[in-house]
């Protein structure tokens, strides 16, 4: 049997990006998640995974409304990570974001922005496996530095050289 402490210790220590989903609710309200499991999975077509907890307050609107956007978050929005890791609503209370082409909420700042069509679904333990078909893709005019999260912690990636 696995220890879930030592678990989480292992995992945490591995250095991953840091995004946030969002979608609108049934009333017109940005809803969403931070995650860090997120990859990409294929070119042919295009599309990405992220993995949200079943136990999300977001996970029952990401999947009735079937489309999101991924924010690959810069280093400069801890604020955006941690409002969007916490449970309940009005997660988006004084950040900025406006609403895309395709009726996406767009997070500003952030180092790119992923537009996506639920794909599928598969279960993965107590995390769903969402993939999404990738419809549009938003880049930073300028380069900010990504954000990474490993043993608990978030911060800038150093530069690499």
């Amino acid at each position: 049997m696995i220890d879930a402490d030592t678990y989480k210790k292992v995992m945490g220590s591995f250095p991953s990006g840091v995004t946030v989903i969002t979608t609108l609710d049934d009333d017109g309200q940005i809803v969403g998640l931070t995650a860090s499991a997120f990859s990409s999975l294929s070119m042919d077509p295009p599309l990405v995974l992220f993995c949200p907890n079943y136990s999300s307050d977001s996970y029952p609107t990401l999947i009735r409304n079937k489309r999101f956007a991924i924010h690959l978050l810069s280093a400069e929005q801890k604020e955006e990570a941690y409002a969007f890791a916490r449970k309940g609503k009005d997660k988006a209370q004084g950040i900025t974001w406006s609403l895309s082409a395709l009726g996406n909420p767009i997070l500003a700042n952030a180092t790119a922005v992923i537009e996506c069509e639920l794909w599928r679904e598969y279960e993965g333990g107590d995390h769903a496996i969402l993939v999404g078909a990738v419809k549009n893709l938003i880049i930073a005019e300028q380069n900010p530095a990504p954000m990474i999260y490993c043993r608990g912690r978030m911060g800038a990636l150093p530069a690499l050289t």
